[in-house]
């Protein structure tokens, strides 16, 4: 007989979240939440050169720069991007650690759950 593995669980269903582990990645998730945030978060990662000027951003959206700017803040502060100033304008790009811990937290894994 041959032994099979299959995917089973992804690390969230493998073992209890540690409580603090859970509020960071839950600050995360909320701010990925809003399809805005998602959008930017997609636009920015996917930007020539792995950023993005916020001036570069601004026209995808019908939405006020102040608007902008606070969902930038948003995910900014939940630790998925960062940002240089460089003159009048904000070049933001993703933290990569951020985003694949989220990416991995749903990820399957090829052991299954241990009891």
């Amino acid at each position: 007989m041959t032994a099979v593995t299959i995917q089973c669980c992804a690390p969230i269903a493998r073992e209890p979240l540690p409580e603090r582990e859970a509020a960071e990645l839950a600050v995360m998730l909320k701010a990925v939440a809003d399809p805005v945030r998602l959008r930017l978060l997609s636009m920015i990662g996917s930007h020539a050169g792995g950023e993005a000027c916020v001036c570069d951003l601004t026209d995808a959206f019908d939405l006020t720069a102040p608007t902008i700017s606070h969902h930038l803040k948003v995910l900014r502060t939940a630790g998925l991007i960062d940002g240089d100033r460089r003159g009048t304008w904000v070049y933001y790009r993703i933290i990569p650690e951020a985003v694949n811990k989220l990416g991995a937290l749903f990820a399957p894994l090829s052991e299954p759950a241990t009891a």
